[in-house]
């Protein structure tokens, strides 16, 4: 895959091709969601007590992986690497 980028090597901006990606960790993570409603009722004598409801619905799963991308410059041939994270939640 080629793009253009600044080379940290000669500062200019060539083709810059990646070499390689490497998965350096992952983790995998649910919580519970919960799903708060309120409930009042119409106000009697100036109070009411709230009535809150609260229910259990799916976890939500959140994945975090994170990623060592290695470059190389198509002008002087500088090569580096670069750590990326990458979080997603699965619905």
């Amino acid at each position: 895959m080629e793009f253009f980028r600044y080379c940290p090597g000669c500062g200019r901006r060539f083709h810059i091709k990646l070499v390689g990606k490497t998965l350096v960790s992952a983790n995998k993570a649910s919580w519970p969601k919960q799903v708060v409603t309120n409930l009042t009722g119409p106000a009697r004598y100036g109070a009411s007590p709230a009535l809150i409801v609260v229910q259990e619905d799916k976890p939500v799963v959140v994945e975090h992986e994170e990623f060592q991308y290695a470059y190389k410059c198509g002008h002087c041939g500088h090569e580096w690497t670069e750590m990326v994270e990458e979080t997603h939640r699965e619905q």
